[in-house]
């Protein structure tokens, strides 16, 4: 009897090691195939590609309005030296970060930031779902673009007087002026034709129409720009990346012949060294330098997924990144070259000219073209301009939500959707549903607290959280070893020290953002508090996944909690033999046990870097 209850016992016993071995087998598979994946992924065409999809993504918008107005408010030529100080210590090191991550791992922000560290896996969907929430309003401004696109083929432009069926005759003048009472033609056209807006965020009204089905233009646009990968988008940002500068360039030439235009110039360059004492100044800089380079909002990491192994990251990150700042200054000069002329037509002082946000480029600047030579022509050039300068950056935010999805679940989506193109056409349908709201007469309002809460908010916590799971936890040795295997050297003194500091700066610039946070504002309209709570709703969207990921992950390693919170701040997929000398394509990647662990733990730790 004792020998068949034993006998009985060993059988339970083979057969739970049979099953535990089974797990263990599929999930080894499960990661071979996700390596597999990894290294057949689709590549740039040309490393030129690259290059120009990461321009294209950093110059966008904020800096033909966002970087003129930090300057006027800042210091003007005072305001420059922060801002390249953060360039320097912040924007060109953690752009190189960025970059080295995705191409070495060759996978999104979200399985990236987990293999790199476990406990911080949330970081990775935080930052898609930034990007993600981006995505669904900025293409609000393509929307806008478009419609002065199509009103500007016409002379005299429609914005160039009071006399038309959407005006106000009573409050309405010719041009900008410092009474209160009255408001400029291409103002009244702006809140009255574009918008229609209402009173406030309590108050959506209804549906506008023309935007309505330009949002939908907007979309089938940007489809068709990136459903085939990275192949096609590759080919596409040979124009949309480039074509901007020759509108800059011949904007600025037609202004800097127009009279006043050097007072423009010398407001926009002449230092005030009283603002660099005071420490709003410096958090501006820091926060236009993450927006306007892309730092933490995982477009470059999803892009960078898709170099060959050996690219070379020090010059792309030298390119996307001095490019950038090139075209902030360049963009302060087009536009503050046009303010100086205006001012002086007008005789209203500059002061009283520059505003923030969309009115700058699309109430202000539209009031320069009304009394320019050929003034529709210029107009056009414009907002064909504002148009490629948007979808550059769309394309990237949409990629980030794809590549995302396709490395977690690319067999579950090939199975019902069959080919990436319905992928694609999946996340744009849902972005351009959650983006409807921004096209009803209340839209603006909508547009601005989204802006404010994921632009302006978050991107300072997700910046910092990313620094310490990289440089902190995973360690700036560790990540200098692996670029060394890409490249073969490792990265120089300069960027292993920024690394360094890079915590204790973001850490300081996120205080200083919490200390001074100004509650959002759209021109003179005060949100009211549940507006501002909806706002820190939008924030933690995409925060609330940072804590999530800490708990999931504490939750689902076994052992103690020690053990636990030792296994989740272990990098795992790096231990891997490479080929690093003459060879154009990379080996595959090995299943190697991590230093100190079983093939269980390790596999247990693969199993649960998703939630």
């Amino acid at each position: 009897m004792k020998n068949i209850e034993m006998s009985n016992s060993m059988e339970k016993i083979n057969s739970l090691k049979t099953r535990k071995a089974c797990d263990v087998t599929a999930q080894s598979v499960e990661n071979a195939n996700k390596n597999e994946n990894a290294q057949n992924r689709v590549t740039w065409t040309r490393k030129i590609e690259f290059t120009l999809a990461g321009i294209g993504y950093s110059v966008g918008l904020g800096n033909v309005w966002r970087f003129p107005f930090l300057c006027y408010r800042s210091g003007g030529g005072a305001f420059l030296i922060p801002f390249f100080i953060m360039f320097v210590l912040l924007g060109i090191p953690l752009l190189y970060l960025e970059i080295s991550i995705g191409q070495y791992l060759r996978t999104g922000p979200v399985e990236s930031l987990a293999k790199i560290c476990p406990l911080l896996k949330g970081v990775g969907i935080a930052t898609v779902a930034i990007s993600f929430v981006m995505c669904t309003y900025y293409n609000l401004i393509i929307c806008w673009a478009m419609y002065y696109l199509i009103n500007s083929f016409q002379n005299p432009l429609p914005w160039h007087s009071c006399n038309n069926t959407w005006n106000i005759q009573e409050t309405c003048t010719d041009s900008i002026t410092t009474n209160n009472i009255t408001v400029s033609a291409s103002q009244q056209f702006f809140d009255y034709n574009v918008l229609q807006k209402t009173n406030g965020l309590d108050n959506l009204g209804n549906m506008r129409w023309e935007l309505f089905g330009l949002l939908i233009l907007a979309w089938v646009i940007v489809y068709f720009c990136i459903f085939k990968g990275v192949t096609w988008t590759g080919k596409v940002v040979y124009f949309t990346a480039l074509f901007p500068y020759v509108v800059l360039l011949a904007i600025l030439i037609n202004n800097v012949q127009l009279p006043g235009a050097v007072i423009g110039i010398n407001y926009f360059a002449n230092p005030k060294w009283e603002k660099l004492k005071e420490v709003q100044v410096w958090v501006y800089a820091a926060v236009q330098v993450f927006n306007s380079i892309g730092i933490g909002f995982g477009s470059l990491i999803s892009m960078s997924s898709y170099n060959k192994f050996d690219n070379n990251i020090l010059r792309d990150s030298l390119a996307i990144s001095l490019t950038n700042a090139a075209t902030s200054v360049f963009s302060g000069f087009v536009i503050f070259s046009a303010f100086g002329y205006m001012s002086h037509m007008i005789n209203v002082p500059i002061d009283d000219i520059a505003v923030d946000g969309p009115g700058l480029v699309f109430v202000v600047y539209p009031e320069a073209f009304v009394t320019m030579p050929v003034s529709p022509l210029w107009a056009v050039l414009f907002f064909v301009m504002l148009l490629f300068l948007g979808l550059d950056s769309e394309f990237a935010m949409v990629e980030v939500m794809v590549t995302s999805l396709l490395d977690a679940y690319q067999d579950w989506l090939l199975k019902y959707l069959k080919r990436k193109e319905f992928v694609v056409l999946g996340v744009c349908v849902v972005a351009f549903l959650l983006g409807i709201p921004n096209v009803t007469q209340g839209g603006i309002y909508v547009f601005q607290l989204l802006d404010h809460y994921t632009a302006q908010v978050s991107i300072v916590f997700l910046a910092f959280f990313e620094v310490v799971a990289v440089c902190c936890l995973f360690g700036i040795s560790r990540l200098s070893r692996n670029i060394e295997e890409m490249l073969g050297t490792k990265p120089n003194i300069y960027l292993r020290v920024c690394w360094l500091l890079s915590p204790i700066l973001i850490l300081i610039i996120m205080v200083f953002v919490i200390i001074d946070f100004e509650p959002v504002r759209y021109s003179t309209y005060q949100y009211p508090e549940w507006g501002q709570g909806l706002g820190w709703v939008i924030a933690f969207v995409s925060l609330i996944w940072i804590p999530v990921g800490v708990i999931h992950t504490l939750l689902t390693l076994k052992g103690s909690f020690y053990e636990r919170l030792i296994s989740s701040i272990t990098p795992f997929g790096f231990d891997h033999d490479r080929k690093q000398t003459g060879v154009t394509k990379t080996e595959p990647l090995q299943d190697i046990p991590m230093a100190g662990k079983s093939p269980a733990l390790q596999n247990e730790m693969l199993k649960n870097t998703s939630i």
